[in-house]
């Protein structure tokens, strides 16, 4: 038997330079990248951290300040609560149970306050429940001046606040739920408009007016609503008119008039010149938006976006033109053709051209407005109104000091900065 032995012996292998060369600059290569990607990484990472981490102290800060305001303003609201008990608090439960949860089924609309929703209490009572933006600074103005404002005025023209509710970040005010809606959704409406006759326009005209002396001149304190529109007068059941949203008003008391301001709020097509131009604010500022208001509610057009081809006029300067023309009778909606009463109809058209005149002193107060309605006494002449081209506006603003913007839809808004 042979014994077979293997020699084990190592083997070397020869490489090319270049091989081995290759592979140590390819490793330092990868080290290198490595490296550079942390240093870019490590600063990038830090510094998003620390913008979150800045973003979140600002967000909290702020948090805190806004949660301050509404403190400070609730405290004002419980004031007057107190001094008027007849106002209710509400639970959030009860409100969010009443409006199924805020449910888009229940929504109205919506302002620059927040949302409007409808409302079932547990007892059947319908209402409106007007929820404000957690982030609207000027809503929390609304909520508080609303309070202040409408909780002690009581008349039949004027919309009820029933309630309001102040729970962890909610605020809401709670009013008489109106079922026809606001009047823009009539008057401005092809189809809708037709429900509502002259009878039923003039007594809604009149009620607007009757709202207006109230809290002109019969309330406890002189008010000046400054935001009087079709879509900020509410029609319950039976189409009586309601002046609501009382977030932008002013309250004066003794013989205060009015005043000038640094901040103007309103709605174009709406606001009288010395206002929109000077910040200058009285009770002639609400005759001039009830004058427009009572031309819109004759003629189913709208001041704001009004066309005709053969002129540049808005609503106003048509009105004006058909009356020098004597040819009133133009201005009167289609709709009214087989129902309106022609001495009314014409008695409102005059009264409306007076009260929109470019002059505040040359404009009626409403207690005259009422009575010119009601047909006691000759009226007189009108005088050319204010803005009643689109041009007017346009150059008012140019010359004005004061800074101002308007709206390119039927929204309230505040042109800040006066003089």
């Amino acid at each position: 038997m042979k014994d077979l032995s293997v020699n084990v012996q190592d083997i070397y292998v020869r490489m090319a330079s270049s091989d081995s060369d290759h592979t140590v600059l390819k490793s330092s290569d990868d080290d290198k990248k490595k490296k550079m990607i942390i240093k870019v990484l490590l600063p990038l990472v830090f510094g998003i951290l620390i913008m979150v981490m800045s973003l979140m102290v600002c967000y909290w800060r702020k948090k805190k300040r806004l949660r301050i305001t509404i403190e400070g303003r609730l405290r004002n609201i419980n004031e007057t609560r107190n001094e008027d008990m007849e106002l209710q608090l509400f639970t959030l439960q009860r409100i969010m149970n009443a409006t199924k949860n805020f449910s888009i089924g229940c929504k109205l609309g919506e302002g620059g306050f927040g949302p409007v929703y409808k409302g079932i209490l547990d007892e059947g009572e319908e209402v409106a429940v007007k929820r404000l933006s957690k982030t609207s600074t000027q809503g929390l103005e609304e909520f508080k001046n609303e309070v202040v404002c409408i909780a002690k005025l009581q008349h039949r023209n004027l919309v009820k606040l029933i309630g309001y509710c102040m729970e962890d970040d909610e605020m809401m005010l709670i009013y008489e739920y109106m079922p026809n809606n606001s009047l823009d959704s009539f008057i401005f409406d092809e189809k809708r408009r037709k429900l509502l006759d002259w009878p039923t326009r003039y007594h809604i005209i009149n009620g607007i007016a009757r709202g207006l002396l109230y809290l002109h001149q019969d309330s406890r304190l002189r008010i000046i609503h400054r935001d009087l529109k079709a879509s900020n007068v509410l029609l319950d059941s039976d189409m009586n008119p309601k002046i609501s949203d009382f977030g932008l008003a002013r309250r004066f008391g003794g013989n205060e008039m009015g005043c000038n301001t640094r901040m103007v709020v309103g709605t174009y097509g709406y606001m009288s010149p010395e206002y929109a131009v000077h910040g200058l604010f009285s009770v002639k500022s609400d005759v001039f938006s009830f004058g427009v208001l009572l031309l819109e509610i004759v003629s189913g057009m709208k001041n704001r976006g009004f066309f005709q081809k053969d002129h540049s006029d808005n609503l106003l300067g048509h009105a004006w033109r058909l009356y020098k023309e004597d040819r009133s009778m133009e201005l009167i909606d289609e709709a009214l053709l087989e129902s309106f009463s022609i001495s009314e109809a014409m008695r409102s058209i005059q009264v409306g051209l007076l009260c929109v005149q470019h002059s505040p002193g040359d404009r009626p107060n409403m207690s005259s407005v009422v009575l010119m309605l009601a047909g006691e006494g000759s009226l007189p002449e009108p005088k050319q109104p204010g803005f009643f081209t689109e041009d007017n506006i346009l150059q008012a603003q140019c010359s004005s000091s004061v800074a101002t913007q308007f709206s390119v839809n039927e929204v309230t808004i505040t042109l800040i900065d006066g003089r």
